[in-house]
This record gives C-alpha cells, sequence and structure tokens, in this order.
C-alpha cells in the first residue's frame, strides 16, 4: 500500500495547486460529477483550507438512474454507450454545470476500477471538462486514461489526481476562450 500513499500525496499536491490556481482568479467556481471515484475528487479538495470558496459541490452518481435523474444523462447514452464511455461522461459534466448556476467549471468522470471490469476497459477511465460561457455550457476537454496502478483504492486516488490536472489544464487555458 505504500504505492497507494504515493498516488494520494500526489492527488494532495494536484488538490493545493488548484486551489492556488483558482486563488488567481476570484471568480472561477467548479462543480463535480463523480461516479467511480465516488466523491473522492471533492473528498480531496475539501482538505485543502479555503476551498469552500471556489468549491460548489459534488453529484455522486453512481448508478445510471442518478446519472439520468440528477444529470440528464440520455437513457439513449447510456444504452448506445455504457456508462463508462466518453459520450456519458461529457452529458455528466454538462449536467451538473447546468444544474450548479454559481459554477463557470465541472467535471465529470466515470471509469472501470475492478475488480472484476471487463479485461478490455479495466483500469481505463474518462474525464469531461465543461466551462460555461454567459449562459451556454460547452465541453472544454474530454479525456480518457488508463491508469497504471492496480488495486481498486490507488486506482481511485490516481483518477482523482488525473481529475484535479485536467481541471487546471482546462482553467490555465482559461476554457479555451
Amino acid at each position: 500500500m505504500s504505492g497507494c500513499n504515493e498516488i494520494l500525496k500526489a492527488a494532495q499536491q494536484s488538490a493545493r495547486a488548484l486551489v492556488k490556481q483558482l486563488e488567481l482568479n476570484q471568480t472561477d467556481r467548479l462543480v463535480m460529477a463523480e461516479s467511480c471515484t465516488a466523491g473522492l475528487v471533492s473528498g480531496i479538495l475539501a482538505q485543502v483550507p479555503g476551498v469552500s470558496q471556489w468549491l460548489c459541490g459534488s453529484a455522486v452518481t453512481y448508478r445510471e438512474s442518478v446519472k439520468t435523474e440528477w444529470l440528464g444523462v440520455s437513457a439513449t447514452t447510456l444504452a448506445n454507450y455504457r456508462a463508462e464511455s466518453m459520450e456519458t461522461t461529457s452529458e455528466m459534466a454538462l449536467g451538473v454545470l447546468r444544474e450548479t448556476s454559481e459554477a463557470k467549471y465541472s467535471a465529470a468522470i466515470t471509469g472501470h476500477l475492478g475488480p472484476g471490469a471487463p479485461p478490455a476497459t479495466d483500469g481505463q477511465i474518462f474525464i469531461a471538462i465543461a466551462v460555461r460561457r454567459d449562459e451556454e455550457t460547452q465541453i472544454d476537454s474530454t479525456h480518457c486514461f488508463q491508469l497504471d496502478s492496480h488495486e481498486r483504492v490507488a486506482r481511485q486516488y490516481e483518477s482523482a489526481d488525473r481529475v484535479l490536472g485536467c481541471l487546471r489544464e482546462a482553467m490555465a487555458a482559461g476554457g479555451n476562450d
């Protein structure tokens, strides 16, 4: 589990770096939609003092029905692409951002962390970052990663670190303004 501790420390460092970045632009707020991380991204961010100025919240939407009911993910998308797909993750990011008027950015994550994941998708995660410009929400970036870790908890921390990194990139680029 020492590898897990290193991955956790990396995620905590990413969270601190993201909060420092948020401090530079006092108006940016963010919200999460988490599936495979089950709120861990927000939990790691919440360890950083002062984050409440920028973190609006997190919707933990582990089950497909909750993705549909809370975030408006289309049943057709889920049937055609699965819950663990870029299409679903993008709809999650857009849905949580639409429901959180105070936020400028959202991040969503889905994936297969195992055990028991289909071999072709074991350890694969999908991340979508959405941005609000005026009253319009749109996808800023999408990412698919194959995780290096092999244990479930380590994969959750690694996934959280990846989400935080993707958010930092999007915010540094200014939401591709």
